[in-house]
């Protein structure tokens, strides 16, 4: 028997009231189609996972749900991993419209976050990610949980979570391809030596995850840019804040942070 195929919907409710979500899922059940996730992912959305045995069965509940005049189906794809982390927190991650690999969110979203670096931890490709954000908003913290939560190993590089850390070498049980990298760029342009640029450059070559805290600041004077980055993180206090951030010529970084 074939496993089926799972799908994404999302529908606008148009006039809400008691027993709408039992009429669509009663309309699944009766074509056979199976619910795996169901949740609101917005004040008028709702969002549901599905699998179906055949693109037979959806046709049918496609047409059947163009005649229900109190909701409006507005997606209907094969499931993105944003589509997913929306149904099981209920709501969707911000992403940047101008860059489409940079994703936004909010210290009240942590739980969004930190499922959502788990998943890229777990893909076979090794990503280069880069997250931006105030100090102590919790940056190092969600890489560590998301490393936990994807059942990964990490390693500090270069750090401030409990003292400042400069590694400039790597035994090789360290260097093993199932850890998570971490570097804090603003730490390795000030503080950082040759070798322990050397071992980041080494790191940056091989096909391990690596996660870079202050992009902006580690790319200054290097061989790298903002396009090595595969995906960008920015995580705020709340959602007004912008980010802006300079390297000053005082014997540290500056953060700057306007709220508009």
């Amino acid at each position: 028997m074939s496993d089926g195929k799972e799908w994404y919907m999302e529908y606008e409710i148009h006039k809400n009231r008691p027993g709408l979500l039992g009429e669509v899922s009663s309309l699944l059940g009766v074509l056979g189609i199976n619910i795996l996730t169901i949740n609101g992912v917005d004040h008028e959305r709702r969002g549901l996972l599905v699998k179906s045995q055949n693109d037979g069965q959806m046709k049918q509940f496609l047409a059947a749900i163009e005649k229900m005049e109190t909701i409006h189906l507005t997606k209907v794809r094969q499931p993105t991993l944003g589509d997913r982390l929306a149904v099981r927190h209920g709501r969707y991650i911000e992403r940047d419209t101008g860059d489409r690999k940079t994703f936004r969110f909010s210290r009240d979203e942590i739980g969004l976050l930190v499922d959502f670096m788990a998943e890229l931890f777990k893909m076979p490709a090794h990503l280069l990610l880069g997250i931006r954000g105030l100090p102590r908003v919790g940056k190092s913290e969600s890489i560590i949980a998301a490393s936990v939560s994807a059942n990964k190993r990490w390693q500090f590089i270069s750090s401030t979570l409990l003292k400042q850390t400069i590694r400039t070498r790597l035994s090789e049980d360290e260097r093993s391809h199932d850890q998570i990298f971490v570097i804090d760029g603003a730490v390795s342009q000030r503080s950082g030596s040759e070798s322990h640029w050397n071992l980041i450059r080494e790191l940056m070559r091989l096909p391990v995850t690596k996660v870079i805290e202050h992009p902006d600041l580690f790319i200054k004077g290097t061989e790298f840019s903002m396009d090595t980055f595969d995906y960008i993180i920015e995580l705020r206090s709340h959602r007004e804040e912008k980010i802006t951030n300079e390297m000053t010529t005082a014997p540290c970084f500056s953060w700057h942070y306007f709220n508009s």
